[in-house]
């Protein structure tokens, strides 16, 4: 079975001593990708490095975390669009909003938000969403641009029925990580075997470990852990949970183009 990661900081220094054996762990569990979401413009090098090391699996993105803006964040913004002008990306990611851990600039985080979504209109990609304790507030702000044809995906999603159902209605698909495998993660209470459709898996390696790793370091070869855990929850096989997530995700992705 095949499985794609969409979702992972696998250039981040958690990784530096030994990135080239987790590539190679994760594609003996059959993961054939690694979508890499960008935070600022410090994480930009060690990116393409893991890009270059691995051409055809570590895919990079382009995009202002939400918890990187700051009252400087037009600056930051400038590098973002300049690297999207000059080659090519899979996502404007990784972007959003976060009230988690601090709300001092969220009015700066919102115009963030809506430059980035603009330039992934401009520039045809799609979007890789992060919305810590802002799901509301993320999808009221996605909602405009969603209806100009703007796509993306509700990274490691961890919301309700209703919210579900408004992110798929945009047209978006849901993240699924490790949070799917913790005995009070909640999503087996939220997805369905309709949702499966709109569902991408993820590791956001190297946060977030599925059960039995976690507490420990996340790793892109976790997959299959959460494929499982979703084939529980919807019912489906694991090959149907494995061709379909890998579909969407390439789909997104404009790896493989919808009819």
């Amino acid at each position: 079975m095949k499985f794609i990661d969409s979702h992972a900081h696998i250039y981040l220094e958690q990784f530096e001593k030994d990135r080239q054996e987790s590539v190679q762990r994760s594609l003996d569990q059959g993961v054939t990708r690694i979508y890499m979401p960008n935070v600022d413009r410090e994480t930009i090098d060690p990116m393409f490095e893991a890009e270059m090391a691995n051409p055809d699996i570590c895919l990079p993105m382009m995009g202002l975390h939400p918890c990187s803006v700051n009252k400087h964040f037009e600056k930051e913004l400038y590098v973002v669009e300049e690297w999207l002008g000059s080659r090519s990306f899979t996502a404007v990611g990784e972007i959003g909003t976060d009230l988690y851990w601090d709300r001092t600039y969220w009015p700066q985080q919102q115009e963030a938000l809506k430059i980035q979504c603009q330039w992934a209109l401009d520039f045809k990609l799609p979007v890789v969403l992060h919305s810590r304790d802002s799901i509301d507030e993320t999808i009221e702000l996605v909602k405009p641009f969603a209806e100009q044809g703007l796509r993306g995906v509700f990274h490691c999603f961890s919301g309700s029925r209703n919210q579900a159902e408004q992110i798929k209605e945009m047209g978006f698909y849901l993240g699924v990580g490790g949070v799917a495998t913790f005995k009070n993660g909640g999503l087996d209470k939220v997805l369905g075997k309709g949702d499966l459709p709109h569902i991408l898996l993820e590791t956001d390696s190297p946060y977030l470990a599925p059960v039995p790793h976690r507490g420990k370091r996340n790793e892109p070869e976790y997959i299959p852990l959460i494929a499982n855990k979703l084939a529980d929850i919807t019912g489906e096989q694991l090959e149907t949970i494995a061709t379909t997530t890998t579909q969407n995700s390439l789909t997104l992705f404009h790896e493989l183009r919808e009819d």
